[in-house]
């Protein structure tokens, strides 16, 4: 009998594993099918709400009040966690005077005047004084970074110096972390890429219909729906002014440059054939796209022929008043909506009536600007959708049109003066050019002879 009991054990042993083995895996497999219905619930549940609420009445320019809800709270929530910095306006205290207001007054103790064209060792400190203050911070570099807020907004990217204060501010900026990247990111990179897919796929096809009224029709629409899908996944809170000025057909629209979402912010409002660099990536992809149904005009910097033709097709498109208000910034590069810098005549050559735009952005929310050379496309817009909010007022100034007499650099200079003074922006004559090249011995020489003129009079030009 003993001899007799181990094969009667290990008869059943491998049919009471396969029995385990089998129930285990009928346990999974309907484990796994739960997960599955599981999952395939929530998302219908996620694309449902987002459809319903947010995206639906995007596309129809209708608000359901979520968005002021969301930024009141907010609004409150940065006041009251509100943490002043000491110094906000840099660290130079710049004088406004001209050249020779300054070395007027250094000459004030000598009975000679600065209209005795003579040259006085005391005008070295001038020069001398701006030097070191460019060296130490200059008006021109800094227009190419980020904004210097008056206080710290809970985003850790604007206050990269913070050090623990407090227990309960650590907290609420822990909250802040939890809700932008867990809630909010998601819910913004559905509706970017709901609205992008939409724009590329949408103008594709409408590129595919003749020309005619129809076509047109369906291409203002087909952008104007993704722009505003696009502004809901940015939760960009705009305030349009002075609406009776809006740029019509036929004209051009230019305005100052801080970010690509400048176009969606102004196509949130109306259509616009839009001027602009040819970029690669996803910026690349959108141009190749939106070209098909809609007469955009890219263009390469570099190719002169390029400028030409570009010149060639504008004022053919001002001259045809059926077609959408050309779109243009200028200034051809972003700065950090502190400063308007000089904006490139060609644009103001073509002829046509000029309808000036003001965009100014609250820093407190998030930072519009793009910092083009520290990020591409795709990281940008990252930090965009990871910020509390993108706010921003929009005005449309009154139409203006070339005067007589009046040349493209004074024109252009009257344009945006009117713009900067507008959005409390400074007006700075330097070319945005120098984010990329080198300071050209021109601007030097203008200050050479300037300071030549007040030396041996009004007639040098050596």
């Amino acid at each position: 009998c003993l001899c007799s009991d181990p094969p009667v054990v290990s008869g059943l042993a491998p049919q009471k594993l396969a029995g385990t083995r089998k129930n285990l895996e009928r346990a999974w497999d309907g484990i796994m099918d739960e997960s599955w219905d599981l999952t395939f619930a929530v998302v219908k549940a996620w694309f449902s709400v987002v459809v319903t609420f947010i995206m639906l009445p995007a596309m129809f320019g209708v608000s359901l009040g979520i968005t002021e809800l969301y930024m009141k709270i907010l609004v409150k929530t940065l006041e009251q966690k509100r943490l002043q910095k000491q110094m906000t306006q840099g660290i130079i205290q710049r004088d406004d005077g001209s050249m020779e207001q300054e070395i007027g007054e250094l000459r004030r103790c000598r009975p000679k005047s600065l209209a005795g064209g003579e040259f006085t060792l005391s005008d070295i400190f001038y020069f001398s004084r701006k030097g070191i203050e460019s060296i130490v911070e200059d008006e021109v570099t800094q227009r190419f970074s980020s904004e210097e807020l008056a206080s710290w907004n809970l985003l850790t990217r604007t206050n990269n110096n913070f050090h623990y204060i407090s227990l309960r501010l650590t907290v609420i900026w822990g909250l802040g972390v939890a809700i932008r990247y867990c809630i909010l990111l998601p819910l913004r990179i559905t509706l970017a890429a709901i609205g992008l897919s939409w724009l590329v796929i949408g103008t594709t096809l409408v590129g595919l219909l003749p020309s005619s009224r129809m076509k047109n029709w369906l291409s203002e629409l087909v952008h104007l729906m993704c722009y505003r899908i696009c502004a809901r996944a940015l939760s960009a809170t705009i305030h349009y002014h002075n609406k009776e000025n809006k740029p019509r057909k036929g004209g051009i629209c230019v305005a100052n440059h801080t970010s690509p979402i400048d176009v969606v912010i102004l196509a949130n409002d109306g259509c616009y054939a839009m001027v602009g660099q040819v970029h690669g990536g996803l910026m690349g992809v959108l141009q190749r796209s939106m070209v098909k149904s809609c007469p955009h005009v890219w263009f390469e910097r570099s190719e002169m022929k390029d400028r030409h033709l570009v010149t060639t097709r504008l004022r053919n498109h001002v001259a045809d008043k059926e077609k959408l208000p050309i779109l243009i910034f200028p200034e051809g590069t972003c700065i950090n909506n502190t400063s308007v810098m000089m904006f490139k005549k060609g644009s103001f050559e073509i002829g046509g009536r000029i309808y000036p735009v003001t965009i100014k952005y609250d820093p407190q929310f998030g930072d519009a600007f793009w910092n083009s050379g520290k990020y591409n496309m795709v990281s940008y817009l990252l930090r965009m959708m990871t910020s509390w909010a993108i706010v921003c007022n929009v005005w449309y100034l009154p139409a203006v049109e070339r005067q007589e007499g009046e040349d493209a650099v004074h024109f252009a200079n009257r344009v945006k003066s009117a713009i900067a003074r507008q959005g409390g922006l400074e007006d700075l004559s330097w070319d945005g050019g120098l984010k990329r090249a080198k300071v050209k011995d021109t601007y030097k020489e203008q200050q050479q002879k300037k300071y030549s003129s007040m030396i041996v009079g009004e007639d040098s030009s050596d």
